[in-house]
């Protein structure tokens, strides 16, 4: 299932971007994280991670 990010939980610590092995997550010039879901393998790492948990699977 992929991954979606909560804006209004997002804090914008930029775990979930370090977290991603296959580099889909970005911060936006707001510093809310924005995953590629093209490029997601749903591997689930940003979805542990996340200390927010702003980042919930669909």
């Amino acid at each position: 299932m992929l991954p979606v990010v909560n804006k209004s939980e997002c804090t914008g610590c930029g775990i979930c971007v370090d977290d991603c092995p296959s580099g889909a997550i970005s911060l936006d010039d707001a510093g809310i994280s924005v995953i590629d879901q093209g490029a997601c393998t749903e591997c689930g790492a940003c979805v542990s991670g996340c200390p927010a948990e702003a980042i919930t699977e669909s």
